[in-house]
């Protein structure tokens, strides 16, 4: 799989589980919408009041989960808060997938994870197949 078949397959679905930790060590998740970059850039949004950005703003390591059907992909990373023009940039991408978005861009504020692992797992075949993947990897599209 190169990239652009992986961000074809990730656009599929907007809608993902994301977990973060707690400063107690507690995990937390929670079911967000997600706007796919060409690069692999994940982009969410959420309230500046809301557990995960108190999480991620502590500890900016994630766990994401997207399904398809019985296939699925979890992926691993680092979150950031983009600041000035690249703030604009990753608005711009999430408001692509979800124009609704600008309705709450007052009181929200907009993660970008970069994957730095994938396991790519596909329970339809048989034997099912499930595949680690260091997205330094995967060429361009």
């Amino acid at each position: 799989m190169d990239r652009a078949e992986l961000v074809a397959f990730l656009r599929r679905s907007p809608f993902w589980v994301q977990a973060s930790v707690a400063d107690d060590g507690a995990p937390q998740a929670a079911v967000i919408g997600v706007a796919v970059g060409d690069d692999l850039e994940l982009v969410f949004d959420t309230e500046t009041t809301s557990r995960k950005c108190r999480n991620l703003r502590r500890e900016p390591r994630v766990a994401l989960v997207f399904w398809d059907g019985a296939r699925t992909l979890q992926i691993e990373g680092r979150a950031d808060e983009p600041a000035g023009e690249e703030r604009e940039r990753v608005k711009a991408l999430y408001f692509g997938t979800f124009p609704d978005g600008r309705e709450r861009a007052a009181r929200v504020t907009w993660f970008r994870v970069r994957p730095t692992w994938l396991r790519d797992s596909d329970f339809a075949l048989d034997p099912p197949r499930i595949v680690e993947i260091d997205p330094r990897t995967l060429g361009a599209g």
